[in-house]
């Protein structure tokens, strides 16, 4: 049985640093700190752990933010799930645990960031939590020592996940829904890792040209409202949001 619990403690904090660094591989100095974790518990953040008996498998932090003009919300930072546990839904555990808190508290949007490449996480933030995409960064954290990165700019795209919507809560709990017009579609290769791994020059022509065509759509008011994957491709869908 996998729990779900908030971290409290300084032992608890230090162990989600060590996590994070047999998940990445980052150098100490990209690592975020223990402090860190004790600030965000301390003025309004989230820190939850997976714990699979005694051994944590899985973190997420999150830090308050704030916009000119508009509400506070939650950035989610940090999310990493252990190797040996990936691919059993303590992902979408943590993000669960991390809305109920939200809503608890009266907060309606969560936002973070994603590796627009990444097929698998960009189908599980759109189609199985009801996150909607309307900014992309360039380079948004520098060049990272991860190889996960591959050596590319990380670039992201923001998730913003409402989680008091009903397009949310309908995704959630898998019920019917009514679909935005799709106007718009921009594919990944779906042997992006492959290409990642053993052509940089290419790789970066592909995160390059889908940049492009997400920032083009974006100024036009379109948002990412779905996700497609087949053995070709993994395909954003574009439309209008609200």
């Amino acid at each position: 049985m996998i729990e779900i619990r908030a971290l409290t403690t300084t032992e608890e904090f230090r162990r989600a640093v060590a996590l994070q660094k047999a998940i990445w591989k980052f150098a100490d100095i990209e690592l975020l700190p223990a402090r860190l974790f004790v600030v965000a518990t301390k003025v309004g953040g989230q820190a939850f752990g997976a714990f699979d008996g005694d051994k944590m498998i899985a973190f997420c932090l999150a830090i308050p933010g704030l916009k000119p003009g508009g509400p506070s919300f939650l950035h989610s930072h940090m999310l990493g799930v252990h190797a040996k546990y990936r691919n059993a839904g303590v992902g979408r555990m943590l993000k669960l645990r991390q809305r109920d808190d939200a809503l608890a508290r009266g907060i309606e949007l969560i936002e973070w960031t994603f590796d627009p490449l990444e097929i698998k996480n960009a189908w599980f933030n759109i189609e199985r939590l009801g996150a909607i995409v309307r900014r992309y960064v360039h380079n948004q954290y520098g060049t990272t020592s991860s190889a996960l990165h591959g050596g590319l700019p990380t670039d992201r795209c923001t998730a913003e996940w409402w989680v008091s919507s009903g397009r949310v809560s309908a995704i959630i709990e898998q019920r019917e829904h009514a679909r935005e017009f799709v106007e718009a579609r921009i594919s990944v290769p779906s042997d992006i890792v492959e290409i990642r791994t053993h052509d940089s020059r290419r790789a970066r022509q592909i995160q390059s040209g889908i940049g492009l065509q997400l920032q083009d759509n974006f100024s036009k008011g379109l948002a990412v409202i779905g996700f497609e994957r087949s053995s070709e491709a993994g395909t954003y869908l574009l439309g209008r949001w609200q």
